[in-house]
Order: C-alpha cells, then sequence, then structure tokens
C-alpha cells in the first residue's frame, strides 16, 4: 500500500468518521477515491485526505453540505464569501438571543439570592405573568434591561429554537419485499434491486402510498468498509417477489421520527439523547434486527420511483419507542 494514501477503513478510524459518510461525500462530488490493482477497496490520496479535512472544519462550523459545495468548488470565491457572511449574520442573531436569555436569567438569579432561605413561589415564570414581574424586580448594578415583553422572549426563541423537531408516529403492520446486500457500497446495491423491482411491478400504479425503509443489516464495525444494508418496500399482500427479493412481514408499531436531510447522518446519535432523556417515552429494541428496530425512510421514494432519479433527498430516522411505565 503506497503510504501516501490511506483505505477507507484508515480514513475513517483516522478521522472519527463512518465509511457510509464518506461514500456519500464522494457520491456528492467533494472528494474521490481510487483503487490500485493490489488492493480490493478504495483508498485515498492526500488531495482527498486534505479535503476531507476542510469538510470536517466546515462541518464543524455548523455549515451544510450544500454550503460546504458551494465553499470549496467556488473558484472566484464571491459565492463563499456570500455563505460565510450569511453565516455570520445567522450566529450575530444567535448571539444576540443569546443574551437576553443571559440577562433574564441574571435578572432571576439577583432576586431569588435575595429569597434564599424563605420559601419562594415561581408564578413569575408562567407567561401571563411575566412581564408584570419582570417589570417590578431589581437588577443588578449592570445595564441590564429590565423588562421583557412575551413578544422578546418569543423572538428569543425562535431563533434559538432547535431543530431537533421529533414526532411520534405509528406505523401500520405491512408486507414488505426485501432487498438485503452485503458487501462494500450496500446501500447501492440493494437500494438499485430494489428500485429495479419497484419498477418492474409497476408499484407506484398498483400502491402509490408505498413506503420505503433501510436499515444496516448487519452493522458496520467501526471503520470497516464491508457491512449489510436490507432495504424494505411496502408492497399489497398478494403480490409475486422473487429472489434476489424476499417477501416478509413487517409488524409495525410506535415510533419516534426526526426528518434530517440526506448526509445528515451525525443526526442519528443527537436523536439517540433525546430519546434516551424524554420523560414519557423510551427506546423499544425490537425487530427487525441490524439496528434493533431503527430504520430510516426515503420521504421522496416517489418521486424517485416514477422520475427515475437515484437522489434521496429526506429522511426520517425512526427510533421504535413504548411508553415508560
Amino acid at each position: 500500500m503506497n503510504m501516501e494514501t490511506m483505505t477507507i477503513s484508515q480514513v475513517s478510524k483516522t478521522f472519527d468518521i463512518s465509511t457510509r459518510m464518506l461514500r456519500y461525500y464522494e457520491k456528492m462530488g467533494l472528494i474521490s477515491s481510487g483503487r490500485r490493482e493490489e488492493y480490493a477497496y478504495r483508498v485515498y490520496d492526500q488531495t482527498a485526505i486534505s479535503r476531507l479535512q476542510q469538510i470536517i472544519v466546515l462541518r464543524k462550523l455548523r455549515f451544510s453540505l450544500k454550503e460546504i459545495q458551494v465553499i470549496l468548488e467556488d473558484k472566484e470565491q464571491q459565492q463563499a464569501l456570500a455563505v460565510f457572511q450569511e453565516s455570520l449574520s445567522q450566529l450575530d442573531k444567535e448571539i444576540e438571543a443569546l443574551g437576553t436569555v443571559r440577562d433574564i436569567l441574571t435578572v432571576f438569579v439577583s432576586q431569588l439570592e435575595k429569597s434564599v432561605g424563605r420559601r419562594v413561589r415561581f408564578e413569575f415564570l408562567e407567561d401571563s405573568q411575566l412581564l408584570k414581574v419582570i417589570g417590578t424586580l431589581s437588577p443588578p448594578k449592570t445595564n441590564l434591561k429590565e423588562e421583557w415583553s412575551m413578544e422578546d422572549l418569543n423572538k428569543v426563541s425562535k431563533v434559538l429554537e432547535s431543530d431537533m423537531n421529533i414526532r411520534v408516529v405509528y406505523l401500520p403492520p405491512t408486507t414488505v419485499a426485501s432487498s438485503m446486500y452485503y458487501g462494500e457500497q450496500p446501500e447501492d446495491t440493494s437500494g438499485q434491486r430494489l428500485f429495479s423491482f419497484i419498477k418492474s411491478v409497476n408499484l407506484p400504479a398498483i400502491k402509490p402510498d408505498f413506503r420505503v425503509y433501510g436499515f444496516n443489516n448487519p452493522n458496520p464495525q467501526q471503520g470497516e468498509a464491508v457491512y449489510g444494508y436490507e432495504f424494505w418496500v411496502t408492497i399489497p399482500e398478494d403480490i409475486e417477489v422473487t429472489e434476489p427479493l424476499q417477501k416478509k412481514e413487517f409488524a409495525g408499531g410506535l415510533y419516534a421520527a426526526l426528518c434530517i436531510k440526506m448526509g445528515d447522518f451525525q443526526k442519528w446519535g443527537e436523536f439517540f439523547e433525546q430519546i434516551k432523556a424524554d420523560e414519557e417515552y423510551e427506546i423499544d429494541w425490537r425487530e427487525p434486527g441490524g439496528m434493533g428496530g431503527c430504520m430510516e425512510e426515503e420521504l421522496n421514494a416517489f418521486t424517485m420511483a416514477v422520475e427515475g432519479t437515484t437522489e434521496v433527498k429526506q429522511l426520517d430516522l425512526l427510533i421504535p419507542i413504548k411508553k415508560k411505565e
């Protein structure tokens, strides 16, 4: 192996990034790989590795993949400059909003410090009382604003609102056609087989409400380029399914759902943490195997099938859940 190149597994381990994410970056044209005669899998040269480091830095600076594509491919840097300026403007808004939150909390702390040792009532945290009570508080000796309206706080909340818009959904039991492949790029191979099946049976015509789910099966080991991926498409119960696909039954159930743009797979970790911290629901590990019942739904699958495109635009991340006892 040329020491100036790294395998996909080496890159994955070195930069703590999934092999799936690397392949997606490559599919978008952000990085490129090659193959060597003496090695079966893809390798990355120093140019690709340097580009990956740039992508990682930009992702940590909260740029989307679309924005990163503009930044890295804009030779004149005019569009890149506009992207940076827009990000800076949004950051200024967030800083201002956080400053407002800090000022309000400082006033609350000041009032509570005067009440140490006495019973404190917290009606002032109710929306209807907020303006009246804040106006009566004596802030510390700073330039803090003494009154805030609910309109001020609504503006702050809108700016700082998390994009973790988690929904609770019920997926009904159904029959599915399963396409599973184990190897390098399993999503591509199993996906191609699935959409060939969808086209061959004209599924958009006979079942226009079909849905497409996918999940690792088996899960990849850290840094490994080879693993399995299984796709499901919901089908009428009486439809014939031939190899390499299989007909299966999906039991359905309750799921937490989070919509993401294709490529934002890092949201999985944040999503899990949100569900683990939830007071009403807990994770309900179940079938299908591979990801313990967790799946991804391709939300534009119908359009892809009808138009013959392969671009997945949005995914629902799905975590099986149940009510806490």
